[in-house]
């Protein structure tokens, strides 16, 4: 019967700030070669096409992430704000109940997450699914290779329920909070405890009865969701905020654990990053800094742009630059990153929660410049991609075609746009852009006016079917 992939892309991941951001996170960044939710999508569609679960404020870069690579738009759902893992798991249960796939065997998985050695996931997910076929509910556990404080643990019994050639599938004896160092230790030490990374795999309907017995109230307001989701707000604002390992995991006993090494990191950490800093590695950052050093030693430098750092006499140090932040750490303590962020939002700074780029459904915008009578944007359209056909109140925009071609509507009248072009737009004119190519088209955008927010559009005609007032 096969299995549906499931990937749950919440969450802020505030420990790799400053490149995550909240209107930005971890599974979204350019950390790798490509993003950790494109990097999910690809390992897991191997086993059945992919559903997402995530929140609406990250509706147009899950969307971008799915249409690039053809999964089925109606395969995402979208939670009206954050509620934790079991809303989120009991909303699918929910779905594929309505959708008549009751019997579906489901594997959820975070989408932020790294695995380097497939064929051992695939095989330790294989035998999850034996065991989900059989009434359990199966967790894939990390084999720890060291102590660690950071992840919570699952502690097995000795005698194997399930086996498939060298993997076994144990009962779960319990789940157990992060320990301190010494309590890591002792469960290292006896063989039965490994790292919980989050990854699930049961039969939908199985699922539902624990939701009825383990969590009545929570499956009792999720029961009351329509078919086409219409009133899914309401239903969510009444759901309690919950995971699912406190919600379900840890009292269930219908349950065993897969120990496998896999290659897994949760990425959790600039610390965990580092580690990746090898020139043998095989998985490759994206760092773009080019470090010069004289007296220092283990020291970690990334760079989202192309840039020189010095390093003098300094050791044990994780620098993090991005455009507008830059984070200097001790290497062992960036756990704390968290912190930092908790006080830039005590403060309301904008850099705990946006880039000076955004991601839109038909591309991206970087603002280069904005000062009180003109700001400027660097804007990339993807290839066969529009933005609205739109108009402004309070400004007049000025346009350079720096690479691509496409075409530009004003006030109706359409013209071809090449590398060189250039478009002014005054005050109130109907505009639109479509690149009508196969190659991303670039741009620079000035903007003249009195106002120059976000908010200042009305929207006539959107490919993508957003609100007639709003962002661009």
């Amino acid at each position: 019967m096969g299995i549906i992939p499931v990937v749950l892309s919440g969450g802020m991941g505030t420990r790799l700030w400053p490149l995550s951001r909240s209107q930005f996170p971890k599974q979204f960044c350019e950390l790798l070669d490509e993003s950790l939710l494109e990097k999910t999508l690809r390992r897991v569609q191997k086993f059945g096409s992919p559903w997402a679960i995530t929140v609406n404020e990250l509706a147009d870069l899950t969307n971008k992430v799915f249409r690039s690579q053809n999964i089925p738009q109606d395969q995402l759902l979208f939670e009206p704000m954050a509620r934790n893992t079991a809303p989120a798991i009991a909303l699918l249960c929910r779905v594929l109940e309505l959708r008549g796939m009751q019997d579906s065997i489901a594997a959820v998985f975070p989408a932020d997450h790294l695995v380097t050695k497939e064929d051992a996931f695939a095989e330790a997910l294989a035998l999850a699914e034996q065991a989900a076929s059989s009434g359990f509910v199966a967790t894939l556990g990390i084999r720890p290779d060291h102590p660690s404080t950071g992840f919570g643990y699952i502690e097995t019994l000795k005698q194997a329920k399930f086996s498939n050639g060298g993997l076994q599938a144990f009962e779960v004896a319990g789940f157990r909070e992060k320990p301190d160092r010494d309590t890591a230790e002792r469960f290292l030490a006896t063989g039965h405890f490994f790292w919980n990374a989050g990854i699930f795999v049961f039969k939908t309907s199985v699922m539902i009865g624990h939701f009825q017995k383990l969590m009545p109230e929570l499956w009792t307001v999720m029961k009351e969701l329509k078919s086409d989701l219409s009133n899914l707000a309401e239903v969510y604002k009444r759901a309690p905020s919950t995971s699912i390992d406190y919600g379900i995991m840890e009292k269930l006993k219908e349950q065993v654990c897969v120990p496998c090494d896999i290659g897994w990191s949760d990425l959790g950490s600039w610390d965990d990053v580092a580690r990746f800093d090898k020139p043998a590695h095989e998985i490759k950052l994206s760092n773009r800094a080019h470090v010069v050093e004289t007296g220092s030693e283990n020291c970690f430098v990334f760079s989202s742009g192309d840039k020189v750092y010095g390093l003098v006499d300094v050791e044990d140090l994780i620098i993090v630059d991005t455009e507008d932040a830059l984070l200097v750490a001790k290497k062992g303590r960036t756990q704390n990153v968290r912190e930092i962020v908790q006080k830039l939002m005590k403060q309301s700074h904008s850099v705990a929660h946006e880039h000076k780029f955004e991601v839109r459904p038909w591309g991206r915008f970087t603002i280069l410049r904005e000062e009180p009578h003109f700001k400027s944007k660097i804007i990339t359209v993807d290839a066969q991609q529009a933005l609205s056909y739109q108009s402004h109140t309070k400004r007049n925009e000025h346009w350079i075609i720096v690479s691509g071609e496409g075409e530009v509507t004003l006030n109706e009248a359409v013209r071809t746009v090449k590398t060189g072009d250039t478009v002014h737009i005054p005050a109130g004119t109907k505009h639109r852009l479509r690149n009508t190519s196969s190659a991303p088209l670039e741009f620079l955008e000035v903007q003249t006016g009195s106002y120059f927010g976000e908010d200042d559009i009305t929207r006539f005609q959107d490919d993508y079917n957003r609100k007639t007032t709003s962002n661009v």
